[in-house]
């Protein structure tokens, strides 16, 4: 049987370092960037153990494409809903619809979805406000990390990302109880 938590995560400082980002100049296209120290090996593990994965991220295709390659990590997503593409950013309600819909998901599985980030404004309040968990992974203070409002508050904090596969196996067992 499958496992039924599902994990929305964002990309920047939450798998990829922005600090190693090598951008094409002309197009603001990111051709190579390096993974933050244990992100791939937390999301390789995930997969590996049955995980469904969507990408919730907000920018440019092609920099996501190119950067999941390079660290071996574009076969884990299920599904992809990125800004340029969906033509809004987090916390707009339609980035989440959007990974949703690609699942196949519907409203009654928002109690099985965790949405994974580092920007309390965009990741956390949207994740909130969507009706789903969130968890904040604190690594990088390049974009909003504490929360100015009770809608920012996380529901879970990490501080490396190898906190995330425990955390994720707990709250399967959480789901497999109800």
């Amino acid at each position: 049987m499958g496992k039924k938590l599902i994990i929305f995560t964002d990309i920047g400082d939450t798998i990829i370092d922005e600090s190693t980002e090598v951008r094409k100049v002309s197009k603001g296209v990111v051709y190579h960037a390096s993974c933050i120290p244990g992100a791939k090996e937390a999301m390789l593990t995930l997969y590996a153990r049955g995980y469904t994965i969507a990408m919730v991220a907000d920018g440019l295709t092609e920099s996501f494409h190119n950067t999941m390659r390079e660290n071996g990590l574009s076969y884990i997503f299920s599904a992809e809903a990125v800004s340029e593409d969906v033509g809004q950013e987090k916390p707009s309600p339609v980035m989440f619809e959007t990974a949703m819909k690609k699942l196949g998901l519907t409203d009654a599985d928002k109690p099985r979805i965790i949405m994974v980030g580092n920007n309390v404004e965009r990741d956390m309040a949207g994740a909130k406000r969507f009706g789903i968990r969130s968890v904040q992974l604190v690594w990088s203070h390049r974009h909003p990390c504490k929360p100015s409002c009770p809608e920012e508050e996380p529901d879970f904090r990490i501080y490396d990302p190898s906190e995330l596969p425990p955390l994720v196996e707990q709250l399967e067992r959480q789901l497999e109880t109800v």
